[in-house]
This record gives C-alpha cells, sequence and structure tokens, in this order.
C-alpha cells in the first residue's frame, strides 16, 4: 500500500510537472517530448487505478500515434514560432479571463461535492469473491459492451473516421505538372509492336542514342 502512494505521488508530480513545461518551454520539440512524458505518467496512474486498458489505449495512440505526428509535424515545417508569440500579450487579458471563469466553476463544482460518509470504510472492504466463468478483465468487459450494446454507435465512429481519413486524403493530393509517373493500365495495354522495336543494323555499325545508324570507327581511325 506504501510503495502504491509513492508511485501514485511520484506519477502525479512528474505529469503536472510534464504539463507545465508543455506550455512554458520555448523548443516547440521539447514542448512535444514532455507531452510524451506526460502521457507515459498517465498511463502510470491509469495502472494504479486499475485501467490496464485505458493505459495501453493511451499509450499506443496518444504516444505511438498522436505525440508523435506532432513531433514530425513540429520537426520538418518551417514555423516561424516567433511571430506566432507575437501577440500573447495583447490576448492575455482574454485569456486571463477565460481562466478566472474556469477557475471559478472548478470551485463551484468542488464546493458542492458531497462525500459519503461511508466512503472510508468502502476502501477496505474485501472485493466480493467471484466466479471463475464471470469474473473477466477490464478488456473483457470493454470489449462486450462495445461489440453488443454499443455495437452501431461503434460502427458508426469507425465509418467517420474512415471518411475523415479518405477527405484528408482527398485534400492534401496534388498531381504536380512534370513529374513523371507510373502509368500501369497503359503499360499493360502496350502491344508487342509498340513496346520492341527491331532494328537491322549492318556490319561495322551501330546506332547511337538517337536512332541514327552510325558507321563504327575502325582501328587506327
Amino acid at each position: 500500500m506504501i510503495l502504491q502512494t509513492i508511485m501514485f505521488y511520484l506519477f502525479a508530480v512528474v505529469a503536472i510537472a510534464s504539463g507545465v513545461l508543455v506550455i512554458s518551454a520555448r523548443n516547440p520539440v521539447h514542448s512535444v517530448l514532455f507531452l510524451i512524458l506526460a502521457f507515459f505518467n498517465s498511463a502510470g496512474l491509469f495502472i494504479l487505478l486499475g485501467a490496464e486498458f485505458l493505459a495501453m489505449i493511451l499509450v499506443i495512440v496518444y504516444v505511438g500515434a498522436v505525440a508523435v505526428l506532432f513531433l514530425f509535424v513540429v520537426m520538418m515545417l518551417d514555423i516561424d514560432f516567433t511571430q506566432l508569440r507575437s501577440g500573447f500579450m495583447r490576448y492575455l487579458p482574454i485569456g486571463a479571463l477565460i481562466g478566472l471563469v474556469l477557475l471559478a466553476e472548478l470551485m463551484l463544482l468542488f464546493g458542492s461535492w458531497i462525500i459519503a460518509p461511508g466512503v472510508a470504510s468502502l476502501q477496505t472492504a474485501p472485493m466480493p469473491m467471484a466466479d471463475a466463468a464471470i469474473h473477466m478483465t477490464n478488456t473483457r468487459a470493454l470489449g462486450d459492451l462495445l461489440y453488443t450494446r454499443y455495437l452501431f454507435a461503434f460502427q458508426a465512429a469507425g465509418l467517420i473516421l474512415l471518411v475523415a481519413m479518405i477527405g484528408a486524403i482527398v485534400l492534401t493530393l496534388r498531381h504536380r505538372v512534370g513529374v513523371r509517373r507510373q502509368a500501369i493500365p497503359a503499360q499493360l495495354a502496350r502491344t508487342r509492336a509498340e513496346a520492341v522495336a527491331l532494328v537491322n543494323v549492318p556490319l561495322g555499325t551501330g546506332v547511337n542514342p538517337d536512332g541514327v545508324t552510325a558507321r563504327a570507327p575502325l582501328a587506327g581511325e
């Protein structure tokens, strides 16, 4: 129990510090790296809560795909971040006002939070022993819900993501003029007469790259 408490505070402190460094780092590459560190520590918190499926999804999806994509985009694009930060002081009052509104909402939320009197005893209460046939992991429980009760919603979400992916490909696809590309249908439709040219080369002559027959130089010429 002490080890879990130590690991919780360790993951929580590192996650909060990484989140602060994400928005305070001057180098955008460092910001993305701190974001990856925050994701890893959040995954550790999920593991401590017993939600190993959410921890794995956080690492695979956000760290393995989204954060790495951010890193490559930041490194490949030549973005003038100095120009982007030039209007920081101009929008600072509006940002501070929005932050104060969010802080007031959080204070109202936590102020109206009522803790049940017997919640402390539930933390140390033993878990009921479930039958081996009924007991299942979090991953299996989520899978049973997704593919039974929420099957249509799950398929609709996948269809929306597919449409978004196709739209992104269509919007970013550009055909540049002057670039030679392989045309497989045109290659397959060629006849033997179009693909093969028979040239009768006389003895002692050759064909230069222009297709003109020329006599090969003799020895001593």
